[in-house]
């Protein structure tokens, strides 16, 4: 698992990509980290975008590679399922966030 210090400037990296995604109405999100391997998600209209893959090696990659120490690729696909499901997870807190709800990970319906 990544430090938090490479976690946060992994997301300021991506925090400063994210804009030009945006204009096409694309956005990024960042998955996780392990062994040099930056995982995201494209989201909006890059999911499933033709050209997802050339943004991510010709322009994601090689911005947090140049900005982030120990980053050697950025990959949308063949997440590892921990870092998955940590992903996940986070983002439905994030959804819950507002809502007050707490969700209990450990009770089974």
């Amino acid at each position: 698992m990544a430090d938090e210090a490479t976690e946060k400037l992994i997301m300021a990296t991506i925090d400063k990509i994210r804009p030009f995604l945006q204009r096409d109405g694309g956005d990024i999100d960042y998955v996780g980290f392990r062994d040099g391997i930056v995982y995201v998600s494209m989201v909006g209209a890059c999911n499933g975008c033709s050209m997802a893959g050339e943004d991510i090696s010709a322009g994601v990659e090689i911005i947090l590679m140049e900005e982030v120490p120990g980053v050697m690729a950025v990959k949308a696909d063949g997440i590892p399922e921990d870092i998955m499901t940590d992903y996940l997870r986070r983002k439905q807190e994030e959804a819950l966030k507002d809502t007050g709800i707490t969700p209990d990970y450990g009770k089974t319906l």
